[in-house]
């Protein structure tokens, strides 16, 4: 997960108070429209509109981050998709009453932006990852007019029990103060919510997008039909040479058994991607854990595809 500050602002849904609507056209001569407020920012074409792709960032990345670090509004554009950055972040799971209002936030914003609700993907980054797959899984169970025809997710943390213990080993190894830090942080997190580990109960499952210990995928149950992505890269040198972090602490581990325990379950349209020197952030510092393991040529391929 990308390196959080210490001080922890909690998101709120916030009501618009100032809306930027702008024009411009990129290198296609294809007009884009953009509009920025609060809560979200969009792009769209100004021709039919082909598929929405809604996109949330990592714990402490709000739209512009998103925006700065996966640059796929030009491709998108081309290809006739609108994209919405939705400033929605902190959570590495949702409680049901915030499935239900981020349901309708998005939903007022299709209703708001006459967006096209017949081809809508959703993705995420790290724990973006996470709230895209828990409100997908929400909306398809609800039956919701904005229901997702994929889904994909960038190296999340998917199983909270094996994060919390995780974090656990990293405090006690004090290797790296990027991981201490982020782990102190996510260990009072969970810590608040669930209890300390010798204290779980199988309630943590209940908020968990999979647990490895369980093979639970209960949070999963109605995505059996929708198509699922799954990106990451597994630099085990990386990870041991900077956080001194063993193989099954790195997400790529849990990812990986996810995708067995689903096409297991026959979720047939379960797609693992994994890259090799492919993560780099925004300013060039190499790091796996990064936006950019994501072809965006490739993945609006993906989404204008009618199969996997």
């Amino acid at each position: 997960m990308k390196a959080i500050i210490a001080l922890i602002v909690i998101a709120l849904f916030v009501a618009c108070q100032t809306e930027v609507t702008t024009e411009r056209s990129d290198q296609a001569k294809i007009p884009l429209q953009q509009i920025i407020n609060d809560s979200y920012e969009l792009d769209f074409p100004k021709v039919p509109i082909k598929g929405v792709l809604v996109l949330f960032g990592g714990f402490s990345e709000y739209a512009q981050d998103i925006r700065h670090q996966f640059n796929i509004a030009e491709i998108a554009v081309k290809n006739a998709l609108a994209v919405v950055y939705l400033n929605y972040n902190q959570k590495l799971w949702l409680e049901e009453n915030q499935k239900k209002d981020l349901a309708s936030q998005l939903n007022e914003i299709f209703r708001t932006n006459k967006l096209p609700s017949e081809n809508i993907y959703l993705g995420g980054y790290s724990s973006g990852g996470n709230i895209a797959l828990l409100l997908g899984n929400y909306l398809v169970g609800q039956n919701s007019k904005i229901k997702p025809k994929g889904i994909f997710v960038v190296d999340s943390p998917i199983d909270l029990l094996a994060l919390y213990e995780s974090s656990e080993k990293n405090i006690a190894r004090n290797f790296s103060t990027p991981s201490v830090q982020e782990s102190t942080m996510l260990m009072h997190i969970l810590g608040d919510k669930f209890g300390r580990l010798e204290e779980q109960n199988p309630s943590i499952e209940r908020y968990a997008v999979y647990t490895n210990a369980t093979q639970n995928i209960d949070q999963l149950r109605n995505l059996k039909q929708t198509k699922l992505r799954l990106y990451t890269e597994p630099d085990t040198l990386w990870w041991k040479e900077n956080r001194m972090a063993d193989p099954d602490q790195m997400n790529a581990f849990y990812l990986d058994r996810l995708v067995r325990v689903l096409k297991q379950s026959d979720f047939d349209q379960v797609e693992f991607i994994t890259t090799k020197n492919k993560g780099y952030r925004a300013n060039g510092m190499r790091h796996p854990h990064s936006w950019s393991i994501v072809d965006k040529e490739k993945l609006v391929h993906w989404i204008l595809s009618k199969n996997t």
